[in-house]
């Protein structure tokens, strides 16, 4: 049974349809990550599973258990990490989190250690009497998902949490959620820095205007956003007159020049079921005095792959 589910999940506000028909299904330990689009559903999902609003039609579940009608069930499960945290005036972490435990209804006497426990794991240790509000944004991320843990959830559902941060905090932000999938996690985020997803999570859902466009393996999507067999070769000089060369050959269907890092990079798309080889383009090349830097098929980024496979529409 999946940890996390969608079935035809849909949200409406009047005719605005912000989800349309969603299904999801994503297993316990996965760290799922969620890209699209401003305003393509992304939080709209994220404030369902976390029971925060109720669907139109379809069904959301937690662990097998029904988001509107199980929801006393689902929130001891679940950790909720918006984008963006608030906290009451002149409040210090060690009373930050103590609050939070009491409303978890974790025992007085697990409290300090639990507390403890999840300073050290978010590296918060050393700012326990300090102000929340007067923390950087970096550690008031990290305290946010601190304070989701204190109950122990199953499952984390974070909404950009790396949004605003600067690079140290984003790195160390990435570096916890790592630690947290290590330990067992099922973990759900969205994030507009898709090359901080593409190193943190084994399976991607990509959603534009409110509809599903691919849900799986980070490898399926690269596979997917592939238009075709592409060699991609770096020349040291004369690089419109190698694109021309390689323009004549039998299979190749497209050159394109591609800036790279100052230097000009032809990308040699061949027709499907070619024959030709990437060694016969370069011998090619070789025998008109051409010097090659480099020889490799195309890699595909998660930010090809999401402009690919997206055409930046909201719902």
């Amino acid at each position: 049974m999946p940890m996390i589910e969608t079935v035809n999940l849909t949200k409406k506000y009047g005719d605005f349809i912000a989800l349309d028909n969603l299904n999801l299904s994503i297993e316990e330990g996965t760290c799922f990550g969620f890209i699209g689009p401003n305003g393509a559903g992304k939080t709209t999902t994220i404030k369902i599973l976390a029971t925060l609003l109720k669907p139109t039609w379809g069904e959301a579940r937690i662990d097998g258990k029904v988001v509107g009608y199980q929801n006393h069930l689902i929130r001891p499960l679940i950790g909720y990490v918006p984008d963006f945290m608030g906290a009451y005036q002149d409040m210090t972490v060690s009373e930050y989190l103590e609050f939070f435990a009491a409303c978890y209804g974790v025992p007085s006497a697990k409290r300090d250690r639990t507390i403890s426990e999840v300073l050290a794991l978010t590296d918060l240790t050393h700012k326990t009497e300090s102000e929340v509000n007067g923390l950087s944004r970096g550690m008031q991320q990290r305290l946010a998902v601190a304070r989701v843990l204190i109950h122990d959830p199953k499952v984390l559902l974070m909404d950009e949490p790396s949004s605003g941060l600067d690079p140290r905090a984003r790195i160390e932000m990435r570096e916890l959620l790592k630690e947290l999938r290590r330990i067992g996690k099922t973990i759900l985020i969205s994030s507009h820095i898709l090359s901080e997803l593409a190193d943190l999570c084994n399976a991607v859902g990509v959603i534009e205007q409110g509809k599903l466009a691919f849900a799986g393996a980070l490898s399926d999507l690269m596979a997917r956003a592939k238009v075709g067999k592409i060699v991609q070769i770096g020349v040291e000089a004369r690089a419109e007159d190698a694109a021309t060369l390689l323009r004549g050959v039998r299979g190749v269907s497209k050159v394109e020049l591609v800036a790279d890092d100052g230097s000009k990079r032809l990308d040699v798309e061949l027709v499907p079921n070619a024959e030709v080889a990437a060694s016969e383009l370069a011998a090619r090349l070789l025998a008109q005095g051409f010097r090659l830097t480099r020889l490799a098929p195309e890699e595909i980024s998660l930010e090809t792959a999401f402009m690919r496979l997206t055409k930046g529409l909201v719902s």
